[in-house]
């Protein structure tokens, strides 16, 4: 009986791994950093994967990631100003924006229920000769990631980072500071739904 283990799987499992550990990373600003539920992870997945998509179709892959973390911003934005300007509960207004992302994700998508990019040249196409037709997207995964997880070491290190993570563990004291914690949690929440909108557009393409 052969082994169902073999080197696809493995490399595809390393290669999902890799990208979804991007959600990781935006569950741990959020959740672990600024003490908030954030609900609207699944919608912010699924508006990456269509603005990357819609991105790549038009012949800008590489464009599609920048695109993709725009509209990730725009969506932790939205919660964020539910939570400090309309002083909605963290996990409401996480739905608010979840269930208010699927008509957002079918308008980007033209109102089609799916998108076909195959033909299409993506990140991981213009890579192919590069670094080989085995590993590529592992490695373009894998250095993708790796940059992301060293900007967010270093921002996390600098003053606004340590504001952000100062707000998550005593938000009096915070405001006590002279530090205003509405502005510290839009930022933390819009980096957050970047990076999950990052790995729904690399999940896309």
């Amino acid at each position: 009986m052969s082994s169902i283990i073999t080197l696809s799987v493995v490399t595809n499992a390393l290669e999902l791994g890799i990208i979804y550990g991007l959600i990781a990373l935006a569950l741990f600003l959020s959740y672990s950093i600024l003490n908030i539920a954030d609900l609207s992870t699944d919608g912010c997945f699924t508006l990456g994967c269509a603005v990357g998509a819609q991105v790549a179709i038009m012949g800008h892959p590489i464009l599609a990631l920048f695109a993709a973390m725009a509209a990730g911003v725009c969506s932790g934005f939205i919660m964020a100003s539910l939570q400090t300007r309309l002083g909605v509960e963290p996990i409401l207004s996480g739905i608010i924006v979840n269930t208010g992302l699927y008509t957002v994700n079918l308008a980007v998508m033209g109102f089609s229920s799916n998108l076909s990019i195959f033909k299409k040249d993506t990140i991981y196409s213009l890579c192919k000769d590069l670094f080989g037709a085995t590993w590529y997207k592992l490695i373009v995964s894998a250095i993708i990631v790796l940059v992301i997880c060293l900007l967010l070491a270093w921002f996390l290190g600098t003053r606004l980072g340590l504001s952000i993570r100062a707000t998550g563990d005593n938000e009096d004291m915070v405001r006590a500071s002279s530090i205003n914690p509405g502005f510290t949690v839009t930022v933390g929440l819009c980096i957050s739904g970047s990076l999950t909108a990052l790995s729904g557009c690399l999940i896309g393409q």
